[in-house]
């Protein structure tokens, strides 16, 4: 019997940790997840790295080492994030060797402050990936209308890039421009397009979570028979695109010049509304070529009992599009939802980091009175 793991593999999909801890490394449950449930690679964002920072004592010995050395709270927060995307990284260099760099991919995101701040994170995204100093990292930028130029710049850099917190069709257009951008860049610079890799983070459980609480709003049958099914029709008709965008004369030159495809990746993942299947984002996002980074629960429930029953995204389309036209017709504008989503999603991401950072800067100074 194969797992539903492997079945999703089998399908196509690359199954990603959306965690990553000093613990998980150091204790080589990060290792058996690999062993085990297929995992190939990790993403990483500000608010799992608060998490992990915060929690236990993981990281006391290299906040008091940071503290006797007299370094700032950003330098330490750098040195420990980036020290574990490299550690990962090394867990997960034979999966990138044997697929040729395609999977066994650590993403580290930019300071989320940044992320309206083009030059910035241009500059920020080569200082990470030259700390890290692995292959297999993906440098994680935002899909911000100042993040897409970064993009384009960073990638013309030789540098690999996983676009983050893309919630819109229009904005997923834009990023695949902005990627295939970059590639023609990379290539006037002498890169070798092969070596280039990227993802794009489509957000999928939150559209559910703001339309939902709308359709509530209205109440009415036809509204509450909707509930549920905008994020899997947001995330199919973005699997349209891709396969649209990456069909077109454009691409073809790049691809001839060895460039691969930037994969869609389902982010987002996990459940919020208890009364939806605990699979749901996952058994229903089945396609060739995507990646689904989850959270372990949601990992765990897929590998205990997800139904996989092949390819469940592409000849939806039609289905996908009426979803969303009778959101429309309910009066639920789809634009504003997604710049909602955009705008909170990085607001929580710029919290989180911000609460990381008064948290080392806490546990700096006792570190310091302590010696």
């Amino acid at each position: 019997m194969t797992t539903p793991t492997q079945q999703l593999s089998d399908a196509g999909v690359s199954i990603w940790l959306d965690d990553l801890s000093r613990g998980r490394l150091d204790t080589g449950t990060l290792a058996k997840l690999i062993e085990e449930k297929n995992v190939v690679g990790v993403t990483t964002n500000p608010s799992i790295f608060h998490a992990a920072i915060t929690a236990g004592t993981d990281y006391d010995a290299t906040i008091a080492k940071q503290a006797a050395a007299g370094a700032s709270v950003e330098d330490t927060i750098f040195e420990i994030t980036t020290t574990d995307v490299a550690d990962a990284c090394d867990l997960f260099a034979p999966v990138a060797a044997a697929t040729k760099g395609v999977d066994g991919r650590v993403s580290i995101e930019v300071d989320p402050r940044l992320a309206w701040d083009t030059a910035g994170t241009i500059a920020e995204a080569k200082h990470l990936y030259k700390r890290v100093n692995k292959d297999n990292v993906l440098i994680k930028i935002p899909a911000t209308l100042e993040g897409l130029e970064a993009i384009t710049a960073t990638l013309a850099e030789g540098i690999s890039v996983n676009v983050t917190l893309i919630f819109s069709l229009e904005r997923y257009r834009a990023v695949i421009n902005a990627f295939q951008s970059g590639l023609e860049q990379a290539k006037e610079n002498g890169h070798d397009l092969s070596k280039i890799h990227s993802v794009a983070s489509f957000f999928v459980s939150r559209v559910d979570s703001e339309i939902d609480k709308r359709l509530d709003a209205i109440g009415t049958e036809e509204a509450k028979a909707l509930k549920g099914k905008a994020g899997l029709a947001n995330a199919r008709l973005a699997y349209q695109v891709y396969e649209e965008l990456f069909a077109t004369e454009r691409w073809a030159l790049l691809a001839e010049a060895g460039a691969l495809p930037q994969r869609p990746l389902w982010a987002s993942t996990g459940v919020k509304d208890p009364a939806y299947p605990d699979t749901l984002y996952v058994t229903e996002l089945v396609a060739p070529g995507v990646v689904n980074t989850m959270p372990e629960k949601t990992l765990d429930a897929t590998f205990d009992h997800g139904v996989v029953t092949g390819d469940t995204v592409t000849g939806t389309y039609a289905e996908a599009n009426a979803t969303l036209d009778a959101l429309e017709k309910l009066g639920i504008a789809y634009n504003d939802v997604v710049a909602l989503l955009e705008s909170e999603g990085l607001d929580k991401f710029v919290a989180s980091w911000k609460e990381l950072l008064a948290d080392v800067e806490g546990a700096l100074a006792s570190a310091r009175k302590a010696s």
